[in-house]
């Protein structure tokens, strides 16, 4: 063979060889970016390697604001870092304040900038800014499985105007609890022969006051000095869930159109346990939370929500001289007792603004992880807070992870008052009447409706008292047909002309 043939073959064939390395190589070179940009790129676009920050707008405060900025640091710091998200959280004062902002924003008032990619809202708030067509649907970012593992009335009450599309996601839940001033209760009950089980009913709650303020009466010389018993925060939630319990929704949405159902009868029951027992000086309301008052001594019980049990005082506060230590007692919410057993749901969740798929879908994730059991559970239990998934919201699972992290410091009053809401489910069931426009201002009348008529006509009752006038006469010129009637009526046409 000539050699030459022989040697330009042997070359061909090196040549060959080498070109295979190189296309082996281009190849390698391929595959490892595209997993490198795989790594790097998770779905919806997200890439580790160039974040995306979003905003959330929140009205926490106090140990509440503390927590969840606790967790968005660690989930920015390590799950967030992995797939790119950077949550940036901004309180935006109280929840009527950030309400007002959301609903000044969404409508482009003058002097208003962006919108955030989230924030925290009620359903009436939700519904309002839904309507302009800004929301988005979680159900797009979340499977079956994922949404089954949440309490379905959060996963029901986060769904607008009957459609399945969930608006509102739940992040942390609450409700009311009755909590009492048990050294100050222990030595009345002691005295009198008190019955905790009255307790139980709003009926017996307006007994023990009525013996209470004639208990403490008697302890002085002067006439009609007794103290106040009890308070309620949030009245909007007694007349709207004690209607319920008594069988009647106040508002309730058929077929697209809002029915407003004021019954007469029972508003008679609610002004019979509230007002009546008010202007006879049994309960009482002075500063801006019945917590206020129960650091004053002015009264010794109240409702109240779960998540501002850490607020309920250590010591009463008699002067600027003296105090003295309490404990508290956290006992069930009462219902009346021909009604049945409901509780308000509260807290609001939180509400996706339509953007791109990106964006969305990284407050998602960032929600999912915010609302799995572990953290969940910190986070309520160290705010007073209810657990919104399933198999977090239990007595047991609780008092495990408690005990399996030594590290987890719950704060006292908002662990005793979580186990009771807790404990509350197995009786009570969950109330929160659709959303719909007004819902606000409705709320509005009667949160202020009953009690302020109360306030103000305990204050004249009181200066007829100073006069020396018969308690039993003066009484009698308010506790009467005629001045509920008129009552009813102004209320009446009060939330019918907001909605």
């Amino acid at each position: 063979m000539n050699k030459y043939v022989l040697y330009s073959g042997v070359e061909m064939l090196k040549k060959c060889k080498n070109l295979t390395k190189i296309v082996i190589a281009l190849m390698i070179c391929l595959t490892t970016l595209t997993e490198c940009n795989v790594i790097s790129r998770n779905k919806y676009g997200l890439d580790k390697e160039d974040p995306i920050a979003i905003q959330i707008w929140h009205y926490y405060n106090g140990v509440q604001k503390i927590e969840f900025d606790k967790m968005i640091e660690e989930f920015n710091k390590g799950v967030g870092k992995d797939k790119g998200i950077i949550v940036e959280a901004f309180n935006q004062g109280s929840i009527n304040e950030l309400t007002d902002k959301i609903i000044d924003t969404a409508n482009k008032k003058v002097g208003t900038g962006k919108m955030p990619d989230a924030f925290m809202a009620y359903p009436d708030t939700a519904f309002e800014v839904d309507r302009l067509g800004i929301l988005s649907d979680f159900n797009k970012y979340l499977t079956k499985d994922e949404i089954a593992e949440y309490v379905g009335n959060y996963i029901d009450e986060g769904k607008l105007n009957g459609e399945d599309k969930l608006k509102i996601f739940p992040i942390a839940k609450s409700t009311e609890i009755l909590m009492v001033n048990k050294t100050d209760w222990d030595t009345f009950s002691e005295e009198t022969n008190a019955d905790i089980k009255d307790f139980e009913t709003w009926e017996g709650i307006a007994n023990l006051a009525k013996q209470y303020y004639e208990w403490s009466d008697s302890k002085t010389e002067t006439k009609n000095d007794g103290k106040a018993f009890f308070g309620r925060d949030a009245m909007a939630n007694y007349m709207i869930v004690g209607s319920k319990q008594l069988g009647e929704d106040m508002f309730n949405m058929e077929d697209g159109k809002l029915k407003v159902n004021i019954n007469k009868k029972v508003m008679r029951k609610l002004w019979d346990n509230f007002y009546v027992p008010y202007i006879n000086g049994y309960y009482a309301s002075y500063g801006r939370f019945r917590s206020d008052d129960a650091k004053t001594g002015d009264i010794i019980s109240f409702v109240g929500s779960t998540s501002g049990a850490e607020y309920f005082p250590d010591a009463v506060i008699t002067n600027e001289e003296t105090s003295y230590k309490i404990q508290p007692m956290m006992l069930p919410l009462p219902k009346f007792k021909e009604g049945k057993g409901y509780m308000p749901q509260q807290g609001a969740g939180m509400v996706l603004i339509k953007s791109d798929e990106k964006r969305e879908y990284a407050v998602t994730e960032f929600l999912k992880w915010f609302t799995g059991i572990d953290r969940n559970i910190e986070f309520s239990m160290n705010s007073g807070y209810l657990p919104v998934k399933k198999d977090a919201n239990s007595y047991d699972v609780i008092k495990k992870k408690i005990k399996e992290n030594n590290s987890l410091e719950i704060p006292q009053k908002s662990r005793q008052a979580i186990f009771v809401a807790i404990n509350q489910e197995k009786e009570f069931e969950f109330y929160s009447n659709e959303a719909f426009n007004g819902a606000n201002k409705a709320r509005d009348i009667l949160e202020k409706s009953m009690v302020d008529k109360a306030k103000s006509d305990r204050k004249q009752i009181k200066a007829q008292l100073d006069s020396g006038s018969s308690k039993e006469e003066i009484i009698e010129k308010y506790d009467n047909d005629e001045n509920f009637d008129k009552w009813f009526k102004e209320l009446t046409e009060n939330v019918r002309t907001v909605v």
